[in-house]
């Protein structure tokens, strides 16, 4: 058992003199029943677009006042203790920029046994200790709230959860071992490993309610006095506290070992071995099962300070800031006061991509949105799915009734091009062939006014290309979304030669409005994401076609952490648009890209692929073995992970040689929200780094200091 009382923690508070501390100011609130309560207000001085954060200083402080209030307790001056935020938030959790800083294996350790030490103090301070959970409440917030005794939680709160294991790392001040205590076992591994592995999924107010994180749920008007109504009746006996979740012998002796065996199972099938956090979070699941506090605690300090002081969580750091900062700031964006105010939109096509377009624009824009195609019945057809998935949100609850009516009758469809003369912007969706996006646009130019912008969702032609017949090229703009429309964060606004700044502006303002990043690319082949991708899917390919068994080929990138193999990749994509996007490449850059003659024959078959119950590929299917061509040289998985490695080492670093985007994290963050690429990696360029592919390819780093553990 380990004596937190006894330990040094001046080398991570003295190394903490420019955090941004979280004070916790103390009042003594009157119960109705007589007595006092001690309410403890969490507030950095900050709004709340800055929420309190909680680092070593802010602990220190913290640990004053408990060790106050403890005195007190122990005179008879106070009956209770709370703890509530500021207004609309209670904390973020640790600091996480003081923590990456911290990231020695001996301050990652000091870090998780002073928030045990401090926090651990709730539930020893003499009386019972409440937590009024106002607001946000992530990780070491949520944890706060576990070590008190009883907890509130406002039906307003932004968002409740644990999202470590989504960084690289676990919950580490008391979650791992005190929330599967009070919720069950299946509970804590959905709210601690499903949910982050998720795209860190938060839990609404009402459904940590439901998993037994909280005692009662108060709406936002009057939360704090109805908090401290409750406690006062928790405290003279008149409200009894039901927890009817948490686990008893039956369930420790028998659901435990399961429940952790098949969640074990399920991250393994899913994500492979690569990513430590979720393996280590799971292990201290199944160790909770002793309800022996101080070890959990002690376990938590240890699993801590390995994945804090490891690569994956410098990368994650680095993942995190991308995606909280980068993308929020895009480079290279204009002056967003030179866009268009957009009121109507244009979509050229009726198919399945042009009607997601159609129902997100709708959705978020609240503008008319009014669609094309060649004739009336793939109109109908389109505006018909469009309405269907309306109602699909309307019975899920994801759109009022008010609000799936309004979207209804905003979109509209027509084979009348006249009536696209009052949009903004129009965007086709039509096939992926040069000729045919010239002619559509050939057809509009002359409708529409001269300021209205063109869009093309192109994934690899050329945007000066097609744009070279208008009369304004300089109102064209690339606007790559990625499949599925409404789930994929990521767009590629690409920038021709042509693209005006008004035309940039009006994209990257509308990319915003649709709730997606975008990031700024040149206007090249395959752009970001697909010209990487495609050197990750052409090597497989080639492996492949060298005689390698498709299992070994599938599993031989294991080690970056990829969601998906090559070849599930592939399937997903589709094979005749991989096949396209292939050639597409070697057509562009015949020296540095391989297009296998395997992939157009695949395309042809209905059941290419065996796969097992988690549509993880598993081998080719009869069919598809009897109609390809091998060769009888079998590659390594270690040799095709390397030619990966190095190959996208070396186009990359050629890609910012061209100025394709304005810096190596901008290629990250594609990578990131555009294909998965796994926050535990940093995205590609710290991967390669430090698994020296950078060294190799050009003799240097895209990064210095490198992403990586503090060594």
């Amino acid at each position: 058992m380990t004596d937190y009382s006894k330990i040094d923690f001046s080398p991570i508070i003295e190394a903490s003199a420019d955090e941004v501390v979280t004070a916790s100011y103390v009042r003594d609130v009157k119960l109705p029943s007589g007595g006092t309560l001690a309410l403890i207000t969490l507030d950095n001085g900050r709004d709340y677009t800055r929420p309190n954060t909680l680092g070593p200083r802010t602990l220190q402080g913290l640990e004053r006042v408990l060790d106050e209030l403890r005195t007190r307790a122990a005179a008879g001056e106070i009956q209770a203790v709370a703890v509530t935020g500021k207004q609309f938030i209670f904390a973020a959790g640790a600091d996480l920029s003081k923590v990456s800083t911290l990231a020695t294996k001996e301050n990652a350790r000091l870090m998780g046994q002073y928030g045990h030490r401090v926090l651990g103090k709730f539930s020893t301070i003499g009386v019972p200790s409440f937590a009024f959970v106002n607001g946000l409440a992530l990780g070491g917030a949520l944890e706060i709230a576990l070590n008190c005794t009883y907890r509130t939680v406002d039906s307003s709160a932004a968002a409740i959860a644990f999202p470590e294991v989504f960084l690289g790392i676990i919950p580490g001040w008391g979650g791992a071992t005190l929330l599967p205590n009070l919720i069950g076992i299946e509970n804590a591994l959905k709210v601690i490993v499903s949910n982050p592995l998720q795209n860190n999924r938060m839990l609404k107010p009402q459904q940590a309610l439901e998993l037994g994180i909280f005692d009662e749920m108060f709406g936002a008007a009057s939360f704090l006095e109805q908090s401290v109504a409750w406690a006062d009746g928790v405290l003279t006996g008149k409200t009894k506290v039901e927890r009817p979740n948490e686990p008893g012998k039956i369930e420790r002796m028998t659901k435990w070992p399961i429940a952790i065996k098949v969640a074990r199972d399920t991250v393994k099938g899913r994500l492979g071995t690569a990513a430590k956090s979720p393996y280590a979070a799971i292990e201290l699941l199944a160790a909770a099962k002793d309800n022996d506090v101080a070890a959990g605690f002690a376990r938590e300090d240890e699993a801590l300070a390995e994945l804090i002081s490891g690569d994956q969580f410098a990368a994650s750091i680095y993942a995190f800031d991308l995606v909280q900062k980068r993308a929020k700031r895009p480079a290279g964006a204009p002056d967003k006061e030179l866009a268009k105010k957009v009121q109507k939109v244009g979509i050229i096509g009726a198919g399945l991509m042009a009607s997601q377009f159609a129902l997100l624009f709708a959705r978020k824009l609240r503008v008319p949105v009014v669609i094309t195609d060649l004739d009336q019945g793939r109109v109908d057809k389109g505006v018909a799915y469009i309405h269907g998935e309306i109602d699909k949100m309307h019975g899920k609850g994801r759109l009022s009734n008010d609000d799936a009516n309004q979207v209804k009758a905003l979109v509209t469809g027509t084979t009348d091009k006249s009536l696209f003369a009052d949009c903004d912007w129009v965007i086709e969706a039509v096939f992926e062939e040069l000729s045919v996006k010239q002619q559509v646009f050939a057809e509009i130019e002359p409708i529409i006014a001269e300021d209205a912008i063109l869009a093309t969702n192109t994934s690899s032609l050329s945007v000066e290309q097609i744009g070279a017949n208008l009369k304004h090229p300089e109102r064209l703009v690339g606007f790559h979304f990625f499949n599925p429309v409404a789930v994929m964060p990521l767009i590629e606004v690409v920038k021709s030669p042509a693209t005006g700044e008004g035309a940039l502006s009006t994209a990257m303002v509308i990319a915003k409005k649709l709730g997606k990043s975008a990031i700024i690319t040149a206007d090249r082949p395959g752009f970001v994401v697909n010209r990487l991708l495609a050197k990750v899917m052409g090597e497989a390919a080639r492996a492949l076609d060298e005689g390698t068994p498709l299992p070994v080929v599938e599993q031989s990138l294991a080690p970056i952490g990829l969601p998906m193999g090559p070849f599930e990749l592939i399937d997903l994509v589709g094979w005749k648009v991989a096949a396209h996007v292939q050639d597409t490449m070697v057509g562009a850059f015949p020296d540095r890209f391989y297009a296998s003659p395997n992939m157009h024959a695949i395309a042809e078959l209905d059941e290419p692929l065996v796969k097992n119950k988690l549509g993880k590929v598993e081998d080719l299917s009869k069919a598809a073995k009897k109609a390809l061509k091998f060769g009888k040289t079998a590659v390594a998985p270690e040799e095709i992970l390397r030619r990966v490695e190095d190959e996208l080492a070396n186009e990359i670093k050629i890609m910012l040689d061209e100025g394709v985007v304005h810096a190596a994290e901008d290629i990250d963050l594609g990578l990131i929200l555009g294909a998965g690429w796994p926050f535990q990696a940093g995205g590609a360029t710290p991967y390669l780094d430090r698994v020296g592919a950078s060294e190799r390819a050009f003799g240097g780093a895209f990064h210095d200091p490198r992403i990586a553990a503090v060594s």
